[in-house]
């Protein structure tokens, strides 16, 4: 059969070994903050069992950062996506340990599970922190960021929503200040295609540690108009 019709990933697919602490949480957490994969769209509501303004992060990693801005915003709703299950089972742990009643976790590949199960216009913020950079020229079409993608993002976001990307790559963040900018459904926050980092991104130990060895790192806030 060919493969010539196969979606381009933007991520690849290493799973990992799981710690007991992880696979614990996958087994007697999930079912009560996962969300199951199904074709059928989500209802926040009645998910949430209320009405917050819901803040969706793309790849949320080892989930550190998402689970310490869900309980530093008990106010909002919080819904994460991501493919690698030991982040999945980390998160979980995570959310049991802050005691978070605000966070539900999707564990599949995010461009589909945007495509198929968020409603349109029902997201107040989309956050994608410290995606595949993609950086040889040959893999850049990988890039998560590109036209389409932006076009589906703009698509979900309730009116004046919030995308925030970040990245510590130099030349990931001029590729996405171009597919910004060159957007007519969306304008930055600041008066450049970069942001100053707002206090509500948390500090990762690794994007510290980063800083520390002079590296940048890139954040960019655009509103949907």
């Amino acid at each position: 059969m060919s493969n010539n019709n196969r979606p381009i990933r933007s991520f690849v697919l290493r799973q990992g070994r799981l710690t007991k602490g992880q696979q614990y949480a996958l087994e007697h957490l999930w079912p009560r903050y996962g969300i199951e994969i199904a074709d059928t769209q989500l209802d926040f509501t009645n998910l949430f069992q209320r009405e917050a303004p819901i803040t969706l992060e793309i790849g949320f990693g080892n989930g550190e950062s998402l689970a310490t801005m869900a309980k530093a915003a008990p106010e909002r709703n919080f819904l994460g996506i991501e493919v690698h299950r030991p982040g999945v089972g980390r998160l979980l742990h995570l959310i049991k340990e802050y005691e978070l009643s605000n966070l539900r976790i999707i564990h599949d590949d995010a461009v589909e599970v945007l495509k198929r199960r968020i409603p349109k216009h029902s997201i107040d913020t989309v956050q994608l922190f410290f995606p595949d950079p993609w950086h040889k020229k040959k893999h850049n079409k990988r890039r998560i960021v590109q036209t389409e993608f932006v076009q589906l993002i703009y698509s979900l976001l309730i009116s004046g929503g919030i995308f925030h990307l970040a990245t510590d790559w130099e030349a990931y963040a001029e590729h996405m200040s171009e597919v910004m900018e060159a957007s007519e459904h969306f304008a930055s926050t600041s008066d450049s295609p970069f942001s100053t980092k707002p206090d509500s991104r948390p500090l990762t130990k690794f994007e510290n540690r980063g800083l520390k060895l002079g590296h940048g790192v890139w954040d960019l806030l655009y509103k949907s108009i």
